[in-house]
């Protein structure tokens, strides 16, 4: 009995690899990828191999019920004992599992977004730089040219900017974040301590202080 859950088992992993080593590798070479990016082929090539690797275990159980007097499926049949059996229903459940993620984060686990070369990040990093930090300095120059509707708007501008890019790299609403710093801002010039913050465990250094006694 073990031997037959293997098969079924093995087979529905070798079915889910091969699907996610293709879901993987078509929308990189749609998109020209396939030989720039080597950590998305790298990792379609795992997938496959591991496919071919399980799908040979099934292959090799199943030959001798067709009459084939296979010697490698026999030995495989008369080893697969139950803790064998057992990780193999857990890996199908897994492989099961993740193809029940790609309804929900369809547009994030595409092989071309999935693994995006450096030359996109390039991109996004010049965008994130013309959208929002020279919005930032055309803000600060109107402040101090005592133009204060002029360095609004340009605030919001960079806001906008800034909220539509993240936007864009998340490219799904499904997934739930925490938008909470780990650490307060600092306010203030660089160096100095945030508002209320403490230095070492004492007062703040706005705090008032009794009078020294003479």
């Amino acid at each position: 009995m073990t031997w037959q859950i293997g098969l079924v088992a093995n087979s529905l992993i070798a079915i889910a690899y091969f699907g996610i080593a293709a879901a993987i590798v078509f929308p990189l070479a749609r998109s020209g990828q396939l030989r720039t990016n080597p950590l998305g082929a790298a990792t379609a090539a795992i997938f496959f191999t591991c496919a071919v690797h399980h799908g040979a275990h099934s292959v090799h159980m199943l030959l001798p019920a067709f009459g084939l007097d296979d010697t490698q499926g026999l030995a495989m049949r008369t080893a697969w004992g139950w803790p064998l059996a057992i990780w193999d229903i857990v890996g199908a459940c897994v492989a099961i599992y993740y193809w029940s993620l790609r309804r929900h984060y369809g547009s994030l686990m595409q092989g071309a977004q999935l693994f995006q070369d450096l030359r996109q990040r390039e991109q996004q990093a010049l965008e994130l730089n013309d959208a929002v930090l020279q919005g930032l300095v055309v803000a600060k120059m109107a402040l101090d040219l005592d133009q204060p509707r002029k360095a609004n708007e340009a605030l919001t501008a960079s806001i906008q900017s800034a909220s539509r890019i993240i936007t864009d790299l998340l490219g799904s609403t499904h997934a739930s974040l925490d938008l909470l710093r780990s650490v307060p801002a600092a306010a203030g010039r660089p160096g100095e301590h945030p508002v209320g913050a403490a230095d070492d465990g004492s007062e703040d250094d706005a705090s008032p202080r009794p009078p020294k006694s003479p």
